[in-house]
């Protein structure tokens, strides 16, 4: 059965659109996403510090119950960030600094020997590491060589397909990855821009263990409250 991992970033961006305001509070999110059966809280501590700050991460390392996952770049500041408060998990991500969100996957083959070079060292640490990358299979291959933890598949090229055909192109290809990675023995994971519909036609791929899902949560939890808005996914997830 999979795992639902709830990303709360966007409570901090709605904070961060107001100077000198401290709400909505990112801790009291957590709080309420794990009450309501969330597996993991995830955050993604940005180098621009756009939402999630870093006072918002130690404070949920203090209160998170579940398992806390901090997505962050590969950059040497990160990980001192990282081995100071310790996640549960770690996943690396992509970053540019003229994103609205993140846009795909990191690329291992422009990127290897600096990925494996921080695997090994948080991972020398105790902390597992993931990496969110695209449905390809030399991705994947890359990332089992240079020793992750598991893979986090990037999901978002589906869900913003205009076309269905398109769809069942792209999901034929997160199918043949999510099982190419769990042949290796990598957890597998999935996220970005996974909302209440497009939850559904991920039913059966068993491969899958974890689904972080952050914005289409946050967006129903304003008009419907984040305990009301995570339970709702949490039993579409369960039921897959």
């Amino acid at each position: 059965m999979a795992g639902l991992a709830v990303n709360i970033d966007h409570v901090a961006t709605l904070r961060e659109s107001r100077e000198f305001v401290s709400y909505p509070e990112p801790v009291a999110a957590a709080v309420l996403a794990e009450l309501a059966g969330a597996d993991g809280i995830v955050v993604h501590l940005r180098e621009d510090r756009r939402h999630i700050q870093e006072r918002d991460v130690r404070a949920l390392r203090q209160i998170v119950q579940t398992k806390l996952i901090l997505e962050m770049a590969s950059t040497s500041e990160m990980i001192g960030i990282a081995l100071d408060i310790k996640p549960d998990v770690v996943t690396l991500v992509p970053e540019n600094r003229e994103e609205l969100t993140t846009e795909g996957g990191l690329d291992l083959m422009l990127h290897k020997e600096t990925v494996a070079d921080t695997i090994s060292t948080l991972q020398g640490s105790g902390i597992p590491v993931s990496i969110f990358i695209d449905p390809n299979p030399d991705q994947i291959k890359i990332a089992h060589q240079i020793n992750a933890s598991m893979v986090e598949i990037h999901t978002g090229t589906y869900c913003d397909a205009s076309t269905a055909k398109l769809k069942d192109h792209i999901l034929s290809k997160i199918s043949q990855a999510a099982k190419y990675a769990y042949k290796l023995k990598l957890g597998v994971n999935a996220g970005h821009g996974l909302c209440y519909q497009t939850i559904n036609t991920f039913k059966g791929l068993s491969e899958i263990s974890e689904f972080s899902i952050g914005h289409s949560i946050v967006s129903r939890a304003v008009l419907v409250g984040m305990e009301r808005a995570v339970k709702e996914m949490f039993a579409l997830v369960k039921s897959l």
